[in-house]
């Protein structure tokens, strides 16, 4: 059956897209997308500059720890005197080339504490490739005759360098075997610390031969008769009083019973 104009009734209907004018859309709807938009945009802002924060972090972080680009190129030391650089540096043993933030700063410490004439030290990266190694040797308070030599000891006792011929600033100590848990070594530090200047002054060594026999050598053959390292302060007061007395030997190892002879 045909409809009149000759159409059919069967033929499918004929659909074509059409663009709306920017006019054809009210102003208030307009309004409404663009503001809709913006609030998109804000709410979708924060996630892109974190992930780009994040992107950045990743790429520093890959190239200060997993490439070469900050790597070591130098070992800086300082602070040396009785060691020598290149001693310091060989115990160190700092790899070259390794990221310069990944270098294990405790392990190469623990490796340089463990030289004797070191006290301290401190190790740091100082960018964009060197470590530093700053030193801090260990300060001798005595010398002890071993021997043809002499065995420097700091205030703690340690026993860490030893040189051929005896330093003229240094007091010298006679005990058997210099440490820190030797009980010899510890009272003559300990009555040493306590001397006075016109005591140092006329000092020619501080003998230890027993726990209360102590005793200092002086200058022209003189002596004073310590006895053990107790009431320290207390005797070096009275023998510093009695110097200019005459006598070979001042016995203060009572201090409130001095003899002279």
């Amino acid at each position: 059956m045909t409809a009149p104009g000759g159409r059919g009734l069967g033929r499918a209907r004929q659909w074509r897209l059409v663009r709306a004018r920017s006019d054809a859309v009210p102003p208030s709807v307009r309004r409404f997308m663009a503001r809709a938009r913006r609030r998109r945009l804000r709410a979708a802002l924060p996630w892109a500059t974190v992930g780009g924060v994040l992107a950045l972090a990743g790429l520093t972080a890959w190239i200060v720890y997993g490439t070469s680009v900050f790597g070591v190129r130098d070992v800086r030391i300082t602070g040396t005197e009785i060691l020598s650089e290149d001693q310091v540096r060989v115990t160190a043993a700092v790899p070259r080339g390794e990221a310069l933030a990944s270098v294990d700063l405790g392990a190469i410490r623990g490796r340089v504490a463990a030289l004797a004439p070191v006290g301290e030290v401190v190790v740091s990266r100082d960018w964009p490739g060197t470590v530093v190694v700053a030193v801090v040797e260990r300060v001798p308070v005595a010398a002890v005759p071993q021997g043809k030599e002499f065995v420097l000891v700091d205030a703690d006792g340690v026993a860490f360098h030893t040189v051929r011929s005896r330093p003229s600033k240094l007091p010298l100590v006679k005990v058997p075997a210099p440490g820190p848990d030797d009980q010899a070594t510890r009272s003559a530090l300990r009555v040493l610390a306590a001397l006075s200047t016109e005591l140092r002054a006329e000092l020619s060594a501080l003998v230890v031969e027993g726990p209360a026999r102590i005793r200092l050598e002086l200058r022209k053959g003189r002596a004073v008769v310590w006895g053990d390292a107790t009431e320290s302060d207390a005797k070096s007061r009275v023998a510093t009083a009695l110097l200019a007395r005459e006598g070979d030997t001042i016995d203060v190892s009572a201090p409130d019973v001095v003899t002279i002879r």
